[in-house]
């Protein structure tokens, strides 16, 4: 395993790009598999969780060619509905290509797939919204064997605003010549970025941005299509900048993906200033104007910003309760603060309450998941002395070359 030694206590200063959106990209992946033929996608994060997905779809028969964040694949060779299991245990999105596979061959063979353990993530609405289409499945040996013989248009309601469902409803059904509702359907922005793809293929998609949405598609084409900026990486070095007292410009900056964001910064204390495309957060006096923040579905203060949020808290002036209700592993990272020093109460699995500002104190720490890791990091960035990180690789499961980019900031960060 790798480590991070990271000596706190530096301002980060100085200019950033935010790299792709890395559930938006896995998700564009899977979907231009729908059609045999090529497409380009742009701005690809260059993640494991993309490296890994893409190795995927290569032993499916696709051919893909990724340079410099341009990822080119030629979906008219694939010939395989069983994804690699071992592949697929890696990461959460691998359930995805279920929706493209049914659409090429009519079937597809499934394992669990992997990805972050941070609580009950059931494929209860993936498997119930498939069957509303007309999908049959059964589960065997530990796999899912999922056939579609018969299309069904009409009203479909998904049983809770899933994200990866509604996205694979979507793709299924923009194959089809029936028209398909989707109600109390997610609106997250990567699903609009979904969307915006389908459309350029061939679909036709009405209500992006609403939880009602209704498609209706066919015969899809390639397309070239860029993956929208990630607005989780651009609030992770807002966070960065506010906890070390910096002043850093981050570019590709979609304000529009940003509302709920800046509402919860400013809340804290954050200063910033928008300019065309980015973002500057300015050294700031951090208290907390209010008591409670909360994790929703969107437009509301995205789950994987969580984490991050509660570093956050513990260098501000106030106390605050954290709820993510959600994903109850969620918090379990914050027993890592509490041994820096933080003054944290965990109240129960969803919620903790933090009491700040406190000074902390330099640790052996470990990345349980991406968003835990990626907060480690940040309270190291912010403590006093050289903290060793270990388990670092999942951090790259979706942020690029995290190490160099902070490095650019200012921090003293060693990879070894």
């Amino acid at each position: 395993m790798a480590k991070f030694l990271i000596t706190g206590g530096k301002k980060l200063e100085g200019e950033i790009d935010i790299f792709g959106n890395k559930n938006s990209a896995l998700k564009l992946i899977p979907a231009v598999l729908v059609s045999a033929s090529k497409s380009i996608l742009t701005n690809v994060p260059n993640i494991s969780d993309v490296r890994v997905l893409i190795e995927i779809i290569e032993k499916l028969g696709a051919k893909t060619s990724f340079k410099d964040n341009v990822l080119e694949i030629d979906a008219t060779t694939l010939n395989s509905y069983e994804p690699d299991p071992d592949l697929c245990s890696k990461i959460r999105a691998s359930v995805v290509l279920a929706a493209p596979l049914l659409v090429r061959f009519g079937k597809a063979v499934l394992t669990p797939p992997g990805g972050d353990q941070i609580g009950d993530r059931l494929l209860d609405t993936h498997f119930s919204m498939m069957q509303k289409l007309g999908a049959n499945f059964r589960r065997e040996n530990g796999k899912f064997y999922l056939t579609w013989d018969k299309k069904i248009g009409g009203k479909i309601f998904l049983e809770e605003a899933s994200v990866t469902a509604t996205e694979m409803g979507i793709i299924m059904a923009s194959s089809m010549n029936e028209e398909v509702t989707i109600e109390d359907a997610a609106a997250e922005p990567h699903v609009g970025n979904l969307i915006d793809l389908l459309v350029k293929m061939g679909a036709k998609i009405i209500g992006r941005g609403t939880n009602t949405l209704t498609v209706s598609g066919g015969k899809l084409n390639g397309v070239e299509h860029k993956v929208m900026a990630d607005h989780i990486e651009g609030g992770t070095f807002a966070i960065a900048s506010a906890i070390t007292g910096g002043k850093i410009k981050i570019n590709n900056f979609e304000v529009e993906n940003y509302h709920m964001i800046l509402n919860y910064l400013g809340n804290m204390g954050v200063s910033y200033k928008i300019e065309k495309n980015s973002l500057i957060v300015l050294p700031s006096k951090l208290i907390a104007s209010r008591r409670k923040f909360q994790t929703r579905p969107w437009p509301g203060f995205p789950t994987d910003l969580m984490s991050p949020f509660i570093v956050l808290a513990t260098q501000t002036a106030g106390t605050v309760l954290c709820h993510d209700w959600m994903y109850e592993w969620r918090m379990f990272f914050v027993d890592d603060l509490i041994g820096m020093g933080a003054n944290i109460f965990i109240a129960d699995p969803h919620r903790v309450i933090i009491s700040g500002p406190t000074k902390l104190m330099a640790d052996r720490l470990f990345c349980k998941d991406i968003r835990a890791g990626i907060s480690v990091i940040l309270a190291a960035l912010a403590a006093e002395g050289t903290s060793t990180i270990e388990n670092v690789e999942v951090v790259d499961r979706g942020y690029q070359n995290i190490e160099d980019r902070l490095r650019t900031l200012g921090a003293s960060i060693v990879k070894q």
